[in-house]
C-alpha cells in the first residue's frame, strides 16, 4: 500500500530527554487512514501532527465508538530501533474492534503501516536509558448521523510520544485499594477490548483510591464481587506458595501483551503459572497466613509494577515487607534487558526497524 507523505514545515524542537514525562510531547507527524463501507480501507498518509475536524454527529462523540492500542519502540546501545511484539497489538486492536463494531484491518497492512510511520518519524526516538517512544494507534468511528448503528465510515490514526523512564528513582512498590462499589465491567461486555468508556468507567474509583493516598484500584469482578480481575491499567500477578496465580481470561479483563510474555518468561524459567479465578477472600488468607510471596502489576507503561500494599474494606496489609520481590525484579530484568536490547531474545519478540 502506498503511504502519501506531507512534510511538517515547521519542525518541533526536540525535548531533552530529561524533561519528556508521558505523553507530554508529539512528534511532527501522525499516520491516518479512511474507512468507508464498500470502499475499505483507503488514502493511507503520514500528515504534519495537528488538531482534527469532526463533525458534531459524529459516532464516536455519541456513542463511544473507539478503541486504541499502545505500544514502544526502543532505541539499542547501537543506535538502532526495535519494536516489542507489535503484532499482538495488531491482532488485540482488530478483537477490540471487533466487539466495537468498528471495521478491522489486514494485519499485513497495519503492520507496514505502523513500520512505515516509525521509520519517518525516528529521529525521535530519545537515546537515554530507559526512555523509549510511546506509540498510539487508535481507531474511532465518524458516521455524520445519530442514528445508532455498526459504523459505516472510521478513521485509524497512529500518534507518538517520546517518553522519559517510568521508574526514574528505582521501582518502588505501589499502594492499592481493592474497590468495593463500582465495576469495570462485566463477562459479555467490552472488557476484553481496548476501548475509551472502561477508561472512563474506572475513573472514579481511581479518584476516591487518590483521596486515600492508593495509587490505583484492584477491581473485582462485576457480577459477585468477589474475584480479582484487574490493576486499573495493568493486568496483575501473585505468588502464593511457590506458585504463580494470575486471573484468568474470561471475557472481563484486557489481554495484556506483557502478562502473556510474564506467563511465556516464568515458564521458561521452570515455574508454575496458574490462570484462574481466584477470590479476594483466598488472596487474603494468602496475606495473612504469610503464604503471598511477592504481588505485581504488568503492563506497557511500566513493564511491572511490585505491589507493597493492599487495602480491603478499610484494613491495609503490606505485602513482601513493602519491597520489590526477587522474581518481580527479576521479571522487570528479563523483559526490559530483551525490549532495549540488553539481552538475549531467545522469544523471537523483538522486530528490529
Amino acid at each position: 500500500m502506498e503511504i502519501r507523505v506531507v512534510e511538517n514545515t515547521a519542525p518541533s524542537a526536540k525535548p531533552a530527554d530529561s524533561e519528556l514525562g508521558f505523553g507530554k510531547h508529539f512528534t511532527d507527524h501522525m499516520f491516518v487512514m479512511d474507512y468507508e463501507e464498500g470502499k475499505g480501507w483507503h488514502d493511507p498518509r503520514i500528515i504534519p501532527f495537528g488538531y482534527i475536524s469532526l463533525h458534531p454527529a459524529s459516532t464516536v462523540l455519541h456513542y463511544g465508538a473507539e478503541i486504541f492500542e499502545g505500544l514502544k519502540a526502543y532505541r539499542t546501545k547501537d543506535g538502532s530501533i526495535q519494536l516489542f511484539r507489535p503484532m499482538e497489538n495488531i491482532r488485540r486492536l482488530n478483537t477490540s474492534a471487533e466487539r466495537m463494531c468498528l471495521p478491522t484491518l489486514d494485519e499485513g497492512v497495519a503492520y507496514e503501516t505502523l513500520k512505515a510511520f516509525i521509520r519517518h518519524e525516528q529521529d525521535w526516538v530519545p537515546h537515554s536509558e530507559g526512555t523509549s517512544l510511546y506509540i498510539r494507534p487508535f481507531m474511532f468511528g465518524d458516521d455524520e448521523t445519530l442514528g445508532v448503528h455498526t459504523v459505516k465510515r472510521a478513521t485509524y490514526m497512529i500518534i507518538a510520544s517520546p517518553s522519559g523512564s517510568y521508574y526514574k528513582e528505582g521501582i518502588n512498590p505501589v499502594k492499592i485499594m481493592i474497590e468495593s462499589e463500582d465495576v469495570r465491567t462485566v463477562r459479555g461486555g467490552t472488557g476484553y477490548a481496548k476501548c475509551g468508556g472502561n477508561y472512563a468507567a474506572s475513573t472514579r474509583a481511581g479518584e476516591r483510591a487518590n483521596k486515600k493516598g492508593y495509587s490505583q484500584v484492584l477491581w473485582l469482578d462485576g457480577v459477585e464481587r468477589r474475584y480479582i480481575e484487574e490493576v486499573g491499567a495493568m493486568n496483575v500477578m501473585f505468588k502464593i506458595d511457590g506458585e504463580i496465580i494470575t486471573p484468568a481470561l474470561t471475557g472481563s479483563i484486557l489481554p495484556g501483551i506483557t502478562r502473556k510474555s510474564c506467563i511465556e518468561v516464568l515458564r521458561s524459567l521452570g515455574y508454575k503459572v496458574t490462570e484462574r479465578l481466584l477470590s479476594v477472600d483466598e488472596l487474603f488468607d494468602a496475606v495473612k497466613s504469610g503464604r503471598l510471596e511477592e504481588a505485581w502489576g504488568t503492563g506497557t507503561a511500566a513493564v511491572v509494577s511490585p505491589i507493597g500494599r493492599l487495602m480491603y474494606e478499610d484494613v491495609e496489609y503490606v505485602i513482601g515487607g513493602e519491597r520489590i520481590g526477587p522474581l518481580t525484579q527479576k521479571l522487570y530484568d528479563i523483559l526490559t534487558g530483551i525490549q532495549w536490547g540488553r539481552i538475549e531474545d531467545s522469544f523471537g519478540w523483538i522486530d528490529k526497524l
